[in-house]
């Protein structure tokens, strides 16, 4: 942090790079990965799930793909709005957790849905392959042409 200055008195430019450096600066993460979050953290949040609560949880939560993909969703947003003192968590609870909790819980369409006694492995969507030719490589094409474009 720079220290006051006096009225009229410019930033130096040391000051300036100092400032950007430290904003450019990745914040330290508090957990060292998903794991540690949802182990430390996250189960201490949440209450578990009741008979006829409408909610589902699976301990094998690491094996499914979408809770693997959400909770990690949780976590990195959880690390970069703790810094925020003002809106930072209710942000988070509100924008990410609740939404993402609510689609891991469900147990109808949630992916821990068939796992009220133990862990169930679920199968993938099925999916045809289409006509040759119909998708192209767009790997490093993304604004090539047009800097508003989206591939």
């Amino acid at each position: 942090m720079t220290a006051p200055r006096e009225e009229g008195q410019d930033e130096s430019l040391d000051d300036i790079r100092r400032d950007e450096e430290n904003a450019a600066r990745p914040a330290e993460l508090f957990h060292a990965n998903v794991n540690e979050f949802v182990t430390e953290r996250l189960i201490y949040f949440i209450p578990r799930p009741a008979p006829g609560s409408g909610r589902a949880w699976c301990s094998q939560w690491f094996r499914h793909a979408q809770a693997l993909s959400r909770l990690d969703s949780i976590w990195r947003a959880w690390e970069n709005l703790r810094f925020d003192p003002a809106l930072g968590m209710s942000n988070w609870w509100l924008h990410h957790a609740d939404p993402h909790l609510r689609a891991l819980m469900d147990p109808v369409t949630g992916p821990f849905g068939g796992c009220v006694d133990g862990h169930r492995s679920q199968e993938p969507l099925p999916v045809d392959t289409p006509p040759e030719g119909l998708f192209t490589d767009q790997r490093g094409q993304l604004g090539a042409n047009d800097p508003f474009a989206l591939g």
